[in-house]
């Protein structure tokens, strides 16, 4: 598979052909004493959560010297329209795919925390803004005030706006795509329901994307995809409505999965252990679930 072509958190990679749908490639490194999963997470493109489910068992804030570290780099695509920006809430990240290129971008992304859960559905970038002020709305400022903290009634651009450098606002009331003044939280359940980037990323993102551009959340934990003449299987931790980790019935969706998605699942056998190993272990990266008949 192809590996990153620029950026340190960038992940741009060519698409050969409108039918590819897996994108990537897993890397394995040696931590260094010093190492946290989150510094590397940073260092390497990925969300906070993606790098600890990668790699359970493995102390965040103490990996250890010469622990391998498993990079996720590998990923399904979401089944969802390939144009503008999809965002898959269980992934925490992002993908973009511009105009008449026949490439995609990924980035990992903060999403809603609980209780300021993010949206699902179509919509559309309704406007762009750099070196933005932040007005926040009243329920955050009573939020605020009731831990103590007093804010203003704007922020203005700089170092301490949570905004970053960059927004491109919804054409949702009230949710955005944003940079920040923390790099703590991306890839996790942070924001009061925007969507946080890196301020590299955002910086990177932000020329790319013309306003009215279509933007597609999705809730997808569990993604199929073809490559090589086998099929993968690629599970997150599932997010219920209002951002919780979910109760469904795991072994259900995955089955209703598969039927939904027959017309990709049929001519491959496939591995039932491996089906309920890869859901119980929620690791977000793909593996091979399916081989063509006769072939196991």
């Amino acid at each position: 598979m192809a590996v990153p072509l620029c950026g340190v958190q960038a992940a741009d990679y060519p698409l050969a052909t409108s039918e590819q749908q897996l994108v990537g490639e897993v890397l394995v490194l040696k931590a260094r004493y010093e190492d946290t999963l989150a510094d590397l997470a940073d260092a390497h493109g990925f969300g906070f959560n993606e790098i600890v489910a990668a790699n359970p068992g493995v102390d965040p804030w103490l990996p250890g010297d010469g622990t391998a570290i498993t990079l996720p780099g590998m990923h399904i695509l979401p089944d969802a329209p390939r144009e503008g920006i999809v965002i898959n809430l269980p992934e925490y990240r992002m993908y973009f795919y511009p105009r008449d290129e026949q490439r995609v971008s990924t980035w990992p992304v903060g999403i809603g925390r609980e209780g300021w859960s993010s949206p699902i559905g179509q919509t559309r970038v309704a406007r762009k803004e750099a070196n933005p002020s932040w007005y926040p709305p009243r329920s955050i400022r009573e939020e605020h005030a009731a831990q103590g903290e007093i804010l203003p009634a704007v922020v203005p651009p700089g170092p301490d706006n949570p905004m970053g450098p960059y927004k491109m606002n919804l054409a949702l009331s009230g949710y955005v795509i944003h940079g920040t003044n923390k790099s703590f939280g991306i890839g996790m359940r942070v924001s009061h329901g925007c969507f946080r980037m890196n301020n590299q990323d955002v910086t990177e993102l932000f020329p790319q994307v013309p306003v009215g551009t279509p933007v597609t959340i999705v809730n997808q934990p569990y993604k199929l995809g073809v490559m090589d003449g086998k099929l993968y299987l690629e599970v997150h931790t599932p997010l219920d409505e209002h951002g919780f980790p979910s109760v469904l019935d795991k072994q259900a969706a995955i089955q209703q999965l598969l039927q939904e998605r027959n017309e990709l699942v049929s001519g491959f056998r496939l591995d039932w252990q491996k089906i309920r190993d890869l859901v119980f272990a929620e690791e977000g990266v793909p593996e091979v679930i399916g081989e063509p008949y006769g072939q196991f």
